[in-house]
C-alpha cells in the first residue's frame, strides 16, 4: 500500500478521525487509525471505539490499494507538524514510512484484522446547513449535564416532525430549547433520539466548518438501525450510539406567562456578571435587582468581598429581586446569539426565560429558549 497527497489535505483529515479516538482504549487497536487505499484511488481514515465511528474520505492521483493500522494519535502528531509539501506515505512489511521533504518517520503497525468493522450508516433522513446546524448544537448542548451517574441528562434530545427539528437539554438546574427547520427526505418523517451531548456537540462543531450541508442519517420510528444515528457532510461521516430516550417532560416546565420583562444590551451584562462574579464563590449566587430603567447586580456579603455594578434596562413589571448562578447566566448569554437580552420572570423563585430580543411575531415563540432557575436568596 502507498499513496501521495498533500500535507494540509491529510493533515485536516487525520485530526478530524483522530478526535473520536478513546484517550485510554479497552485494547490497544482502537488506538489506532485504519487508513485504506482503495481501487478507485480514494483514501479512507477511520477510527471506532465501539461508540463513536468517524471516516474521512479524500481522492487520490497517485496510490495502491491497501490497508493499514497506526497509532491515530501519534499519526495526528506527525501530520501536524510536517512541512508544507506533498507527503509520501508507503507500507514496508510491519512498519509504515511516512516521508515529506527532508522529514521521514516510521510508525508500528498494529494487526489490521483485529479492529472492529465500522457500522453501517443508518438510513438517511435528511438534509440540513452546517452553520444552521452547528449554531443549534452549540446553543442546547450547554445546558446538557457532565455527570455520567445520570446518563439520560447528559444527552441532547432530538425530535423531529416533519420539516421541524426540536433539540433539548437539561442539567436539573437549567434547560435549552432550540427548533429549527431541516429538510426532510419524506415530508412525514418522525423520530426521537437522544445523543450523547459532548459527542453531539464535538461533531456538529466540526461538520459546521464544512460549509456544506450536514446528512442526518436516523431510523424513523420502528424502523432499522435503531439506536444509533449518523451524520455526514463533504466526505466525511460519523455514528454514534444513541442513549435511552427517557427524558423529563420538558415542555410542561416551560413558563408561558410572566409577571416581569427585561431587556438589556447582551455586551454590558455579560462583562457586568463576570466583574461582579470576581467576588462570588463558585456556589454563590449574583444578585439581581430590577427596577424601572436599572439593574443592580451585586455578589458578595456581610465579611466577604463584595461587588456592586448598575446597568440600563427596558424594564416591564414590578420591581423584582432575583439571583442566579453566575456561570450558568453566562453559558445562557453566550449561547443567545443577539445584542439584546431578553430575561422573562414570574416571580424571585420561579424559572426564568433567557431568550434573544429580538421581536418575535404576535403570539409566537422564539426559536432559542434557555430556562435557567434562581436560588432561592435568604430573607
Amino acid at each position: 500500500m502507498m499513496f501521495r497527497i498533500e500535507r494540509d489535505v491529510l493533515a485536516e483529515a487525520v485530526a478530524w478521525t483522530a478526535r473520536s479516538l478513546p484517550a485510554r482504549p479497552s485494547v490497544p487497536v482502537l488506538a489506532g487509525m485504519r487508513l485504506e487505499v482503495t481501487e478507485e484511488q480514494q483514501l479512507k481514515l477511520s477510527g471506532f471505539d465501539y461508540e463513536v465511528s468517524a471516516e474521512v474520505t479524500l481522492e487520490l492521483h497517485t496510490g495502491e490499494p491497501g490497508m493499514v493500522l497506526v497509532s491515530g494519535k501519534l499519526l495526528a502528531e506527525i501530520t501536524r507538524s510536517l512541512p508544507a509539501q506533498p507527503v509520501d506515505f508507503v507500507v514496508e512489511g510491519a512498519k509504515a514510512v511516512v516521508t515529506c521533504g527532508s522529514a521521514r518517520f516510521t510508525l508500528l503497525t498494529m494487526p489490521v484484522e483485529d479492529y472492529p468493522t465500522l457500522p453501517a450508516m443508518p438510513p438517511a433522513a435528511g438534509r440540513v446547513g452546517s452553520d444552521v446546524f452547528a449554531s443549534a448544537v452549540s446553543q442546547v448542548a450547554v445546558a446538557a449535564g457532565r455527570d455520567d451517574t445520570l446518563p439520560m441528562l447528559t444527552g441532547v434530545r432530538m425530535e423531529i416532525e416533519g420539516d421541524t427539528v426540536t433539540l433539548a437539554a437539561t442539567d436539573r438546574y437549567r434547560l435549552a430549547v432550540r427548533e429549527l427547520k431541516w429538510q426532510p427526505g419524506q415530508p412525514d418523517f418522525s423520530a426521537i433520539a437522544m445523543i450523547p451531548g459532548k459527542t453531539l456537540a464535538d461533531t456538529a462543531k466540526a461538520l459546521g466548518a464544512t460549509g456544506a450541508e450536514v446528512e442526518i442519517a436516523l431510523s424513523s420510528a420502528g424502523g432499522t438501525g435503531e439506536g444509533m444515528i449518523g451524520f455526514s457532510s463533504a466526505g466525511r461521516r460519523t455514528t454514534t450510539r444513541l442513549l435511552d430516550p427517557e427524558f423529563p417532560k420538558y415542555r410542561s416546565l416551560l413558563p408561558t406567562e410572566f409577571s416581569a420583562r427585561a431587556d438589556l444590551s447582551t455586551g454590558p451584562f455579560v462583562e457586568a456578571v463576570k466583574r461582579v462574579a470576581l467576588v462570588a464563590e463558585r456556589n454563590t449566587p449574583v444578585r439581581l435587582a430590577f427596577r424601572s430603567g436599572e439593574v443592580v447586580l451585586e455578589a458578595g456579603s456581610g465579611d466577604e468581598a463584595q461587588a456592586v455594578e448598575a446597568l440600563p434596562v427596558e424594564y416591564e413589571g414590578e420591581e423584582m429581586n432575583i439571583a442566579f448562578n453566575h456561570q450558568f447566566l453566562l453559558e445562557g448569554l453566550g449561547a443567545i446569539d443577539s445584542d439584546v437580552a431578553r430575561l422573562q420572570m414570574t416571580t424571585s423563585t420561579k424559572p426564568a426565560i433567557l431568550t434573544g430580543g429580538k421581536p418575535v411575531d404576535e403570539g409566537g415563540t422564539p426559536d432559542y429558549r434557555y430556562l435557567i432557575m434562581p436560588i432561592r436568596l435568604s430573607s
